[in-house]
């Protein structure tokens, strides 16, 4: 089958593309970088060069193509965060409709039932919906919890003022993701294409609340003792200015915060559970976060 994988060699798209490539299939990754061109060939795959803003490149790219996988690319510029997520996903079904692929895997978030009030997540509402408003095109949306990864951002913190922390409430539970899960059931929904009309899955690898967090990834650094501090809105924005975040990332990131603070994020996932939770656990990920760690 031929595959279009977005999201260039990033940290769901590159090990999305290799499993594609080993249960060989023709897959061809799109990327807005030219020098990721070698990469992707390395890995046996085709290598599409362009903007997921130019809809005449996507639609060129996602001829022929029995599913497409879509993501929004991580983009920090934009004055509007939300819409600018808003707009590739309305580009993406735009080239859909043009290029007539049928079968779309699309990675969104938990959160995205939310049209407003939950940061960058509530411009992958109006993704979905673009998505979804095309007639005759099966699509699987994913929804994701937090990634492990993201933990990375807590670095800083814990060197600087020997804490991690947030504004996601006293001793939240979060709904975390290792990004190969994630790739796991891309995978496995793409090539099982199994969904009709329009569709969600939640990805989940663990849950885990914020201060079993802070004990996993300090122990992990040797420093068992790192406390998950409960930042206010305004402390959580201020610290996000002072690192250099744009202002409109910092909002939009603290209003993600609030959202999970109120049980808003996660309520539709709580209703729609995976029957399982992915192999990756929180434990084994903070080898990687203590290399990371220690590289800083």
């Amino acid at each position: 089958m031929k595959y279009v994988v977005t999201g260039s060699l990033g940290n769901i798209s590159k090990p999305l593309a290799e499993k594609l490539v080993a249960a060989g299939h023709d897959v061809t990754v799109v990327s807005s970088k030219a020098e990721k061109a070698a990469q992707i060939e390395e890995i046996g795959a085709k290598a599409a060069i362009g903007s997921v803003e130019d809809v005449v490149f996507l639609t060129k790219a996602f001829i022929d193509a029995d599913v497409v996988y879509t993501m929004v690319p991580p983009y920090f510029g934009a004055s509007d965060w939300k819409k600018h997520i808003a707009g590739i996903g309305e580009n993406y079904a735009e080239a859909i409709k043009a290029s007539g692929v049928k079968n779309v895997v699309n990675l969104s978030s938990m959160g995205a039932h939310m049209p407003e009030g939950c940061g960058p997540v509530s411009g992958l509402y109006f993704a979905e919906k673009a998505l979804n408003d095309l007639p005759d095109v099966n699509v699987k949306h994913l929804r994701p919890g937090f990634f492990y990864p993201n933990f990375l951002g807590q670095i800083g913190m814990i060197k600087n003022m020997g804490i991690m922390g947030g504004n996601y409430g006293e001793n939240a539970k979060l709904v975390i993701v290792h990004p190969e899960d994630i790739a796991d059931v891309a995978a496995e929904e793409m090539q099982n294409l199994s969904f009709k009309g329009k569709s969600i899955r939640y990805i989940a690898s663990d849950e885990k609340t914020t201060h079993e967090v802070a004990a996993i990834l300090g122990k992990a650094i040797g420093k068992p003792e790192i406390p998950w501090g409960n930042f206010k809105d305004e402390e959580t924005l201020g610290g996000m200015l002072q690192s250099g975040i744009p202002e409109e990332i910092a909002k939009n990131y603290t209003e993600m915060g609030v959202a999970m603070r109120s049980g808003e994020m996660d309520s539709d996932y709580l209703k729609n559970k995976p029957a399982e939770l992915g192999k990756s656990k929180l434990e084994v990920w903070s080898r990687v976060f203590a290399a990371v760690y220690e590289q800083s």
